[in-house]
């Protein structure tokens, strides 16, 4: 079979390296890919945006594509999955409207609450005037998040009132992120350990992925502002047996049965951004796509294969399977431009992408092809993914070779994994 995946990141990298390894699969395309999928073995980039349906469309007709995934969040919120059905193409994605669980934050917590799926209490408004006397009588720190789509930036953990009352200001006004921003949702603060949790569903039955942890602060110790994601480990050891059971039994499944109930199925990868408090789950976020930087080192440990089980999630078939994971441990370390989540130059040559090691993996997310080098091309630049037999180990392997890369004013954290490797201790 052929398979096209759609984005030009980190995640898509992860995917279609891990379509590339199936036995069924003849050819993987990528469009618009990045110089680390153009490498892949059976791989090809497709010169083609991640919006231009139509053109997307056009080529799936002319290489006969039998499957197209969909990595990024902007075609699966304007609607490509609604897009692929009009033209009788198998394409693995949500609707426009089952992806409001992502694309808007007052639609999940509208749906959360309705469907007794636990999540933290909130307040969504329009009106700074009734964010400013929401937040005066709550407790510090709060949460305030854009409403819409900020490729992950959208989330301040205000620790005063005054910081929370200029962040909600400034969304509104649409000074932060625009329209994505002129409505906000304001959520108590939940203190525990977060977690990802992603699965397949086809729209009735689910598979869960292996567990994950990701790490969204820019600098150490979980410092600074809130990024796409400087790193992630997989498996997260606070999701023990009995969280996985609890996650599954009251968010997940009542997830997936609710958007059934509402009329608008969901069928795609749910990923559930988790707060695990004092053992028992709640739901901070969910997004409509593999997670980015979960996916690479989760996919790294896939046994089984994932072309066989996006098909079948298409199809409505996933009922009785499930997939199986490498006993080892991986950890993700993000190399960033210097200066994000702010402003970053671009266009650095990339030295050290050229050693190998075979118990750790390079997927490239902002790289360009400059002439006959690889330069940086945005503020996440790679994820460096080392296996181990455990999470120390791994991260000791992900970051050897994460100190060979180099180009000016290179960032990254030194401590992935930490909470994992703190329990190994």
């Amino acid at each position: 079979m052929k398979i096209l995946v759609i984005g030009s990141g980190g995640r898509e990298h992860a995917l279609a390296w891990s379509f590339a390894r199936s036995k069924r699969v003849s050819r993987v395309f990528v469009a618009p890919g990045n110089p680390g999928t153009q490498d892949e073995q059976g791989v090809e980039n497709v010169d083609l945006g991640v919006s231009d349906f139509a053109g997307i469309v056009r080529f799936v007709r002319q290489q006969e594509v039998d499957l197209t995934v969909v990595g990024p969040e902007q075609p699966i919120a304007e609607g490509i999955r609604d897009y692929f059905d009009q033209c009788d193409l198998k394409c693995l994605a949500p609707s426009k409207l089952a992806a409001q669980l992502e694309s808007s934050k007052s639609f999940a917590k509208d749906f959360m609450f309705r469907h007794e799926i636990p999540t933290a209490e909130s307040l969504t408004t329009e009106d700074i005037g009734e964010a400013s006397e929401y937040i005066k009588g709550k407790s510090m720190p709060i949460v305030v998040k854009a409403d819409g789509l900020a490729a992950g930036k959208g989330v301040t953990v205000a620790q005063s009132e005054s910081e929370a009352v200029e962040t909600a200001r400034t969304m509104l006004s649409g000074e932060s992120f625009g329209e994505a921003g002129r409505r906000v949702v304001i959520e108590e603060f939940l203190n525990g350990e977060e977690a990802s949790f992603t699965v397949l569903s086809d729209g009735e039955d689910v598979v869960p992925f292996a567990s994950s942890q990701d790490h969204k602060a820019v600098y150490d110790a979980d410092q600074g502002p809130n990024t796409g994601g400087m790193g992630a480990y997989s498996p997260a050891p606070v999701v023990s047996n009995a969280v996985h059971k609890s996650v599954m039994d009251s968010i997940v499944l009542p997830t997936i049965r609710g958007m059934a109930e509402d009329g608008i199925p969901f069928q795609g990868f749910l990923y559930v951004g988790l707060m695990i408090v004092e053992g028992a789950p709640f739901v901070i976020e969910f997004n409509c796509r593999f997670g980015d930087p979960e996916a690479q080192p989760v996919l790294m440990r896939l046994e089984s294969d994932l072309a066989v089980q996006c098909l079948a999630a298409v199809d409505s078939g996933l009922a009785g399977r499930s997939l199986s994971f490498r006993e080892e441990s991986t950890v993700g370390v993000v190399l960033a431009s210097g200066g994000y989540p702010g402003a970053y130059k671009t266009g650095y040559p990339i030295g050290g992408l050229d050693e190998t090691d075979s118990n750790c993996k390079i997927f490239h997310a902002g790289t360009a092809l400059q002439e006959d080098s690889v330069v940086t091309a945005g503020g996440r630049v790679l994820s460096v993914v080392g296996l181990g037999s455990t999470i120390g180990e791994a991260q000791k392997t992900a970051y050897a070779r994460a100190e060979l890369i180099e180009w000016p004013g290179v960032h990254m954290r030194r401590d992935i994994g930490y909470r994992a490797i703190a329990r190994e201790r």
